[in-house]
């Protein structure tokens, strides 16, 4: 089976448009070999003007949710209202944005797609649209029934799983519990295996300076890490841990592990973010990002770019595909994975 994967535009306002006419053109050699097949949901018309603009060569026909698919289609999210304009907030824009996604996770749920890649909304818009979510994980868990998610952040051998994300730093003691901390470490173990590694090495961080220091600068990573690491080992998972915040990155970085379990958003967001991020030492900007955000505990496939909408640059050539087209390939490995798994349980 050839992996055939939904990418939602996001909001039309943003960068998505342009990034997927850009990818679109640069998968073009393996769309028209059929090693893959993409299903654009979103607006039709935002994306006919970015292809147009920044893909000439490329061409999308608008299909039916239920129809037959060629291997490179879109799928008009919902009806067309005012003119979306690049970089101007809209009701619209998170309105497509919400219905992109519902539209996806259907035809997951249906077995159409194998997979979900999201081009990044607008969360002021999705919420002047009566769409009350902090953003695409909420409303994913909402549309699947998943009872919790949580948050990898990849690029290159940097793959990083949080327990909390957003929330505040006074709150983070509170929900690093055995039970979230073991259900963090499964879905990784999980994932890893998932990417095919041959290797399943994961590093927990501390969350106190120096683990705690023998409880001098805290005692949770003592009372609650410890002893969950102390089971994964039992069970024959390889779990090592807490490493100190401040080395096991580093450590990561090396190739020591082949996953590391943040405790809190900045301390797992910064390193990959720090390293994904490429930057023109004469300007003093970056020009291009890379990094995926893949959402774990999911009963669909997601996986995203790892920044918004852009609206600063939306529309005007120069914003950067190549963490959409990451996304694309971790999402190809991990429905690689799951479609072998089915074709070998029918038969058998």
């Amino acid at each position: 089976m050839i992996p055939h994967l939904a990418i939602t535009m996001g909001d039309p306002a943003g960068v998505g448009p342009e990034i997927i006419a850009k990818a679109c053109k640069a998968l073009k050699p393996r769309l028209d070999s059929d090693e893959l097949r993409l299903l654009v949901i979103g607006s039709n018309d935002a994306l006919n003007r970015a292809c147009r603009t920044f893909a000439p060569e490329i061409e999308i026909p608008s299909v039916q949710a239920m129809g037959q698919w060629p291997g490179l289609a879109s799928l008009q999210a919902c009806p067309e209202g005012e003119p979306i304009l690049p970089g101007v907030l809209s009701t619209d824009g998170g309105r497509f944005a919400y219905h992109a996604v519902e539209q996806a996770v259907e035809l997951a749920k249906a077995g159409r797609i194998h997979g979900i890649v999201t081009a990044p909304l607008n969360k002021e818009a999705l919420n002047k649209a009566g769409f009350h979510f902090a953003g695409h994980t909420d409303l994913l868990a909402h549309l699947t029934g998943a009872k919790g998610s949580v948050m990898m952040l990849a690029h290159g051998n940097m793959r990083v799983s949080h327990v909390t994300t957003h929330i505040a730093l006074e709150d983070v003691p509170k929900k690093l519990t055995p039970e979230r901390l073991r259900y963090v470490i499964d879905l990784t173990a999980e994932t890893l295996t998932g990417l095919g590694l041959p290797r399943r090495r994961i590093a927990v961080a501390a969350l106190n300076p120096h683990a705690g220091e023998g409880g001098l600068f805290g005692r949770q990573d003592i009372d609650v890490s410890m002893p969950v690491i102390a089971q994964c080992v039992a069970e024959g998972l390889d779990v090592v841990g807490p490493v100190p915040g401040d080395t096991v990155f580093v450590k990561l970085h090396a190739g020591q592990f082949d996953a590391v379990i943040a405790m809190y958003h900045d301390q797992g967001h910064i390193p990959v973010k720090l390293l994904g991020f490429n930057v023109d030492p004469k300007t003093g900007k970056w020009d291009s990002l890379s990094g995926v955000n893949i959402t774990l505990g999911l009963p669909i496939i997601r996986t995203s770019v790892d920044h918004g909408t852009a609206f600063d640059i939306a529309g005007k050539g120069i914003a950067n595909e190549l963490s959409l087209l990451e996304a694309i390939d971790y999402a190809v490995r991990l429905a690689a994975t799951r479609i072998t798994g089915l074709e070998g349980s029918v038969k058998s």
